[in-house]
C-alpha cells in the first residue's frame, strides 16, 4: 500500500484527541490507542496507514503519526514537530542518527539497524549484515512510507540487497498480509557476518525473524568467557552463536543440540569457518536433556536459549510452565560450581515472572545457586523510555552448586 500522495504538513488529515485524554501522550509515549481519541466517521474512513497530524481537544497540534482506524494502537507518532513533513530525507535523517549510533558502538557493520519506536521509526524492525539488509514491517503505517524507505535506504547506505521479510504474525493485527521477497538486488545463498569477532552465517531466505538474534550478542560473550576450561551444552543453539563463540573462547568441548537439521547445517558451515570443533545433535531439547541427566553427563556451562513459549498474553500462565520444566530439565546437567544460562524471548513473559520459574524449576532440581546476572538485548536493540515492555528478551545467569 503505498503512499498515495507527498505529505503536505498544512493539509494532513487530523486526527483529535478525546477530551482530557492527551496526557500520556504528552508526558512522551509514542502511541496512541483507538479509546483516546474521538474515532469519527472521517477518522475511521482513512486508509490504514495515512499520515495524519495530532491535536488536543483544544486544537492544539501535537504531532505527525500514522494511522490505522482498524487497530488498537490507532497513531504512531513520527516526529512531534507536526510541521515536519514525512519524505525519504525524514526517513534518511533517521536512518542517519540510527547509523551513527551503530558505528559508535560495533566495529564492523553487522547489528540492528533500526529497533521500531527507540529508533524514531515505529513499526520497522532494520537488521544490517554489511552490504545486505533485511527489513521487518510490523505497522500499516510503515508498510505505506516502504517505497519511501528503500529510496532512503539506498541514499543513504547503497546496499547491494534489500530483503523484506515481513512474516512476523503482529502484521495481522494492522491488516496486513505476509511476505518475503527481495525488493533491491539479489540474494544467493546466506550471509556473512561478524560477531565479537567469530564469523557466522545467516540465513535470509529460511531462516527464523530476519536471519540471526543480534540480540544476544553481549550475553553470547559473556556466556563464552565462562564457558573457557569447561565442558558446554548449547541447547536450542539455532545458528551456532552461543557454541562458537564458546569454542572460540576455550571451551574444552561443546554439544550443541537443535531440532532443525536445515539450522545444524549452518551452524557446522560457521563453525568451519571459526576451526572451532563442536558436536551437533539433532534432537527434540527436553527429551534430549533428559536422556543426558540418564547418562550421567555433566558440564560447566550450560545454555537454554529457546523460541518464544509464550505467544500471547492469554497464553502467559500455562505457556511459562515451559520454562520450569526448561530449568528443570537443565539444572541437573551442571556439574556443581557450574553456570547455567536460561533465556526468554518471549514477549509477554515478565522478567520477575521468569525469574519465578526458573527458582521452581531450580527447586523442583533439588538444586540451589546464585544469579550472577540478568541481562537483556544488546545496545544495538534500544528502547524507548516510554515503552520498557518492549524489553522483550531475558537472559538469567546463575552458579549452581
Amino acid at each position: 500500500m503505498p503512499a498515495s500522495s507527498p505529505d503536505t504538513p498544512a493539509t494532513r488529515p487530523v486526527i483529535r484527541f478525546a477530551k482530557g485524554r492527551s496526557r500520556r501522550f504528552r508526558a512522551g509515549h509514542p502511541w496512541i490507542f483507538s479509546n483516546e481519541i474521538e474515532m469519527t466517521s472521517d477518522a475511521k474512513s482513512l486508509p490504514p496507514g495515512s499520515l495524519v497530524t495530532i491535536q488536543d481537544a483544544g486544537d492544539e497540534k501535537l504531532a505527525v503519526a500514522t494511522f490505522n482506524p482498524h487497530s488498537l494502537i490507532a497513531a504512531r507518532a513520527l516526529s512531534r514537530d507536526w510541521t515536519e513533513a514525512v519524505d525519504a530525507a525524514f526517513l534518511a535523517r533517521r536512518l542517519r542518527a540510527a547509523l551513527a549510533l551503530r558505528d559508535t558502538l560495533f566495529p564492523t557493520p553487522h547489528y540492528r539497524l533500526i529497533h521500531s519506536e527507540a529508533d524514531g521509526l515505529p513499526g520497522l524492525v532494520l537488521d544490517r549484515y554489511g552490504d545486505v539488509l533485511v527489513a521487518q514491517v510490523n505497522s500499516a503505517g510503515m508498510e505505506r512510507l516502504t517505497p519511501l524507505l528503500l529510496d532512503a535506504l539506498t541514499e543513504v547506505l547503497a546496499p547491494a540487497a534489500i530483503v523484506l521479510k515481513n512474516d512476523s504474525p503482529v502484521r495481522g493485527l494492522e491488516g496486513l498480509a505476509l511476505e518475503h521477497r527481495v525488493a533491491l538486488g539479489a540474494i544467493d545463498g546466506p550471509v556473512e557476518l561478524i560477531e565479537n569477532g567469530c564469523r557466522f552465517l545467516a540465513d535470509l531466505d529460511g531462516g527464523q525473524k530476519t536471519g540471526w538474534f543480534y540480540d544476544q550478542r553481549d550475553n553470547r560473550a559473556f556466556a563464552a568467557g565462562l564457558a573457557k576450561g569447561r565442558r558446554m551444552l548449547d541447547v536450542y543453539t539455532y545458528a551456532g552463536g552461543f557454541a562458537v563463540q564458546a569454542a572460540m573462547a576455550g571451551a574444552t568441548e561443546i554439544v550443541a543440540i537443535d531440532r532443525s537439521e536445515h539450522s545444524l547445517e549452518l551452524a557446522a558451515r560457521s563453525a568451519e569457518l571459526n576451526g572451532a570443533r563442536v558436536t551437533w545433535v539433532r534432537a527434540e531439547a527436553f527429551a534430549e536433556m533428559a536422556r543426558l541427566h540418564s547418562a550421567g553427563e555433566r558440564f560447566g556451562m550450560v545454555v537454554v536459549d529457546p523460541p518464544a513459549f509464550v505467544k500471547s498474553k492469554k497464553d502467559l500462565q500455562a505457556a511459562s510452565k515451559g520454562y520450569r520444566k526448561m530449568v528443570r530439565l537443565a539444572a541437573p546437567l551442571v556439574e556443581p560450581g557450574g553456570f547455567l544460562l536460561a533465556a526468554s524471548c518471549s514477549h509477554h513473559m515478565p522478567l520477575d515472572l521468569f525469574t519465578d520459574e526458573i527458582a521452581h524449576g531450580l527447586s523442583q532440581a533439588g538444586r540451589t545457586g546464585r544469579i550472577l546476572r540478568r541481562s537483556g538485548a544488546g545496545a544495538d536493540h534500544p528502547l524507548h523510555p516510554m515503552v520498557p515492555e518492549s524489553a522483550y528478551l531475558k537472559a538469567v545467569t546463575l552458579q549452581l552448586d
